[in-house]
């Protein structure tokens, strides 16, 4: 099955962005360029809202879609169409993720999006998040993370500091459905170490 992956870049106080959607304190590096190009290798799906989708054309990055990806972008507002790379949908994300999930290929990219996320976290569907935490404070933003309706909880697999000061972490989904199993485990063995008192 193919890897849901939430990750980008975010600031000490998990904002992605300023509220005007600039990303000017972003650090760039040859060593990001080349863990970027690397880390895109392994997708072939990029899925993003409706801002993220006309933050990327306002930046010049055409029609919002990327060179041999196929791009999702949910939006209520946004009119629906669908190209060989670009589907504008206004259907649930949760319900189109998990089928895209199922379907044959590459892995599936977050991106921005911080509410999209939320209903995908809370969907179970998220399998892995990455981040490039920058060292600075923006103290108000686009925020990161959006409360939602329980705990996710998240395995380390990777932390690794850059020559910019940035830390690139890497952590994998503690899923529902395996937490469960251990719990019942947990119960299981509870139940066989216990002992009848003699009477």
């Amino acid at each position: 099955m193919r890897k849901v992956v939430f990750g980008g870049a975010n600031s000490l106080d998990n904002y992605f962005a300023r509220k005007d959607d600039a990303v000017d304190w972003l650090m760039w590096s040859d060593e990001v360029g080349e863990i970027m190009a690397d880390y895109f290798k392994s997708f072939d799906t990029f899925v993003m809202g409706r801002r993220t989708y006309e933050v990327a054309i306002a930046m010049g990055h055409g029609d919002g879609s990327t060179p041999g990806m196929k791009t999702y972008v949910f939006s209520r507002t946004l009119k629906p169409r669908s190209t060989k790379k670009l589907e504008i949908t206004s259907e649930d994300v949760a319900e189109v993720v998990g089928r895209l999930k199922r379907e044959e290929g590459k892995d599936i990219c977050i991106m921005g999006g911080g509410l999209l996320a939320k209903s995908l976290f809370e969907a179970d569907l998220i399998d892995e998040i990455g981040f490039n935490i920058h060292p600075v404070l923006l103290g108000s933003g686009i925020p990161l993370f959006h409360e939602m309706n329980r705990q996710i909880d998240l395995e380390l697999i990777e932390c690794k500091t850059l020559k910019t000061g940035c830390v690139l972490v890497t952590y994998r989904v503690k899923h529902e459905s395996e937490k469960k199993i251990a719990r019942g485990r947990k119960a299981g063995s509870g139940k066989k170490g216990k002992t009848k008192k003699p009477r």
